[in-house]
């Protein structure tokens, strides 16, 4: 459990070279100008086989200029590759109150229960989502840790979806905020996901929809924190790659031939090109007609299926720079 004032372990372990999937960073030292540097917290939770994408993916976003430090949950189950990434390169999230923190990053983690609440990480998620209420540290909450920062704060239950929601939707804007700030009134954002929050429920306990799509729903959303410190929640993955869709949609349709799950997934929406769509949707078509593990020899690759050229990056760098300078305000206003 979080403790609301000093440190419970030493503060993060440093960010240095590693060669599992391309990461690097520099070993921490403390900065010159420390008013300067922006101290943000990452508490991954994904699972292992999106881990270090995930990690390199939030990385790009929050920029160079910015100190990461990486955490994860104790109770998210992990393989050995895996937990000696982790080891080696983050802390547990009990570090999180001796950090020093000007902002957190929470990312999701695979479902497995059918209620939120009986997930095994629930009740250590929620300490933090406490915690960083509580402390006033602004926090950004990534799809499934959305999900379940609302149920905890207010109650409020994801519902399942008849069918997944995967793909890229127009997002339109809807409420001028600073989050918002130079962005154009619509962007394309990436959502891949098997359950929503419903927009009335947010509204009535006093979230503030930001951006939403007519197909998909609710994309952005935000409420003041403890001080009035900006907790902004995604549905969305702004931070994907052009290509994580189509691992996504690999593994699931991989799954599906493994007998792991009863229906071949749909393509993603608005996402591969026409040439693309019609290749995988012969190929879904002989995997539902003659569904074997064989078949993965014959799954067209990423290279021969390509995606449209990914639109939503540079909408997604806009958001995090914005979400950035609020902090770096709202830090400097703190210790003025």
């Amino acid at each position: 459990m979080l403790d609301h004032g000093t440190s419970i372990l030493p503060a993060s372990r440093p960010v240095a070279e590693t060669e599992l999937d391309g990461l690097a960073g520099a070993p921490w030292s403390e900065p010159a100008h420390p008013e300067r540097i922006l101290r943000v917290g990452l508490l991954n939770n994904m699972p292992d086989a999106a881990l270090m994408q995930t990690e390199r993916q939030f990385r790009r976003l929050i920029g160079p200029g910015v100190e990461l430090r990486l955490f994860s949950l104790d109770t998210v189950p992990r393989g050995p590759l895996a937990r000696a990434h982790l080891d080696r390169f983050y802390a547990s999230h009990e570090a999180l109150a001796g950090a020093g923190l000007d902002a957190l990053v929470v990312t999701g983690a695979e479902p497995k229960a059918r209620h939120l609440a009986d997930e095994p990480f629930f009740a250590a998620l929620a300490a933090v989502v406490d915690w960083a209420e509580a402390q006033g540290i602004p926090t950004l909450f990534s799809c499934f840790a959305a999900h379940a920062a609302v149920l905890h704060l207010d109650g409020i239950e994801r519902r399942p979806l008849p069918a997944k929601y995967s793909g890229v939707y127009a997002c339109r804007v809807v409420a001028e905020h600073p989050l918002l700030a130079g962005m154009p009134a619509s962007m394309p954002v990436p959502h891949s996901r098997w359950n929503d929050l419903p927009e009335a429920a947010l509204a009535a306990r006093g979230y503030r929809i930001l951006r939403r799509s007519d197909a998909v729903g609710v994309d952005l959303f935000v409420r003041d924190g403890a001080g009035g410190a900006p907790m902004v929640f995604l549905q969305g993955h702004p931070e994907y790659d052009a290509d994580t869709l189509a691992r996504e949609y690999r593994r699931d349709v991989g799954r599906f031939l493994e007998g792991e799950r009863e229906t071949c997934p749909s393509l993603p929406e608005n996402y591969y090109t026409d040439e693309s769509v019609a290749c995988l949707e012969a190929f879904a078509a002989m995997a539902r007609a003659d569904r074997a593990p064989a078949l993965h020899a014959d799954f067209p690759t990423i290279a021969e299926t390509p995606a449209r050229p990914a639109g939503w990056p540079e909408g997604a760098a806009g958001l995090f720079r914005n979400w950035l300078a609020l902090v770096s305000a709202r830090t400097a206003a703190l210790a003025a």
